[in-house]
């Protein structure tokens, strides 16, 4: 495969694979394809603190990078949760409540009728389950608190004890893991078997991909306020991936809008837990060996989710890493924009899409290996704000709220 790597920090491997280009499964296009946000925002509408996260422009940015435009879907105020997570887990404990209520009172359940006593009795009755590394957990807990249901919550050593207030304070029920975010997806698994809950993963594995493709589904929302809000598609989108959830819904969603016209997907990893390159590297997906933690600690992930990889390996157009202080550059550089650029508040894996950039606009091989030209438009996804506020603080000097209001919104 082609591929550049100059430092341990910066690798890019174009997809070469065998499925490159093929179209995705009929399921995935009827989940994640243009119909998907339709079903997502009839639910999603539920939540009394939904609206559209901004677009925002960065032009001088742009012009530094030498391309023509760059776009940030700023996602730090996400359903007042911090996180692009917010659309996927949430919706999806709403959707497993609904298919509940449908087969206890054998009758169709639309959105409107969620709300009502007797689904509500249904819904107390159930409890959610998953682990998280942080974001995915809040969207779990706030989804359950908001249709009447309980969650329990699997945190990894990992997991900051700030990130776990804020899970609780959303009345879910918090349990620490010993071992990586991989150790705790395997403990709710068999906590939640033994007790029958309902588990709200992020991540598919054989037999389990239903629930799974309804947070992905959940995610096809972000995208369609971009696509609502945009003239045109973008020429590139660089997007972040832990397990590669939300990049194979990103990617889906755009190969069935945009048809021939696909942007280019580059997928960004930290390069202590780069399971998806290693596994393109490899010719099939797979686990790695657990590395040194990463900063990126929302990306911490050493097995690629099937249903994820399975689209990725179809659609993406490259895969590549980036390294501890350049996610931190990134978080430096949205906080303190130049040239009337908005100031943006990223988390430490909000900003690993314009990490990449960087990193790439700075080499003329990799601009080359990428097409990333003058005329370049280039969409990014703020995926997080500070949803740790102590290590945000740490990274950038900043406090959070001593940003424009506009930031942080």
């Amino acid at each position: 495969m082609s591929q550049i790597n100059k430092e341990m920090s910066l690798m890019i491997l174009l997809n070469e694979l065998p499925e490159k280009n093929r179209s995705i499964s009929e399921m995935d296009r009827y989940m994640l394809g243009r119909a998907a946000p339709a079903q997502v925002l009839s639910y999603l509408r539920l939540c009394p603190d939904y609206a559209p996260t901004p677009l925002r422009r960065l032009p001088a940015l742009a012009a530094s990078l030498g391309i023509g435009g760059l776009r940030i879907k700023d996602e730090g105020a996400r359903l007042g949760l911090g996180s692009f997570k917010a659309l996927g887990g949430a919706y999806a404990v709403i959707r497993i409540i609904a298919e509940m209520a449908e087969r206890a009172l054998g009758r169709p359940i639309d959105p409107a009728m969620l709300m009502t006593p007797e689904v509500r009795r249904i819904a107390a009755g159930v409890t959610v389950g998953c682990a998280t590394d942080g974001n995915h957990g809040r969207s779990v807990a706030a989804g359950a608190r908001l249709i009447g249901a309980r969650a329990v919550i699997f945190l990894h050593r990992g997991v900051s004890a700030e990130r776990e207030a804020a899970i609780a304070a959303l009345g879910a029920t918090t349990v620490r893991v010993e071992g990586s975010y991989d150790d705790s997806v395997a403990h709710a698994l068999r906590v939640c078997s033994e007790n029958g809950w309902p588990v709200v993963s992020d991540t598919s594995w054989p037999g389990y991909e239903a629930t799974p493709l309804r947070v992905m589904q959940g995610y096809t929302a972000m995208l369609h306020e971009v696509l609502d809000a945009a003239p045109a598609p973008p020429s590139h989108v660089f997007i972040q991936a832990g397990v590669g959830g939300v990049a194979a819904a990103i990617a889906a969603h755009l190969s069935d809008v945009c048809g021939d016209a696909m942007p280019r997907i580059v997928v960004v990893e930290p390069d202590r837990a780069a399971c998806l390159l290693e596994s393109a590297r490899r010719g099939v997906a797979g686990p790695i060996p657990h590395g040194e933690p990463t900063l990126m600690a929302m990306l911490e992930c050493y097995e690629p989710s099937p249903v994820a990889w399975r689209i990725l390996a179809r659609t993406a157009h490259a895969f590549m890493t980036v390294g501890e202080e350049d996610a931190a550059e990134a978080m430096r550089r949205l906080a303190c924009p130049v040239g009337g650029d908005p100031a943006i508040v990223a988390g430490e894996s909000g900003g690993v899409g314009l990490a990449a950039l960087l990193r790439v606009a700075d080499d003329a091989e990799a601009r080359r290996l990428l097409g990333l030209g003058a005329d370049a438009d280039v969409l990014l996804f703020n995926t997080e704000g500070a949803t740790d506020p102590g290590i945000y603080r740490s990274i950038t000097g900043i406090e959070p709220e001593a940003l424009p209001m506009a930031a942080r919104r």
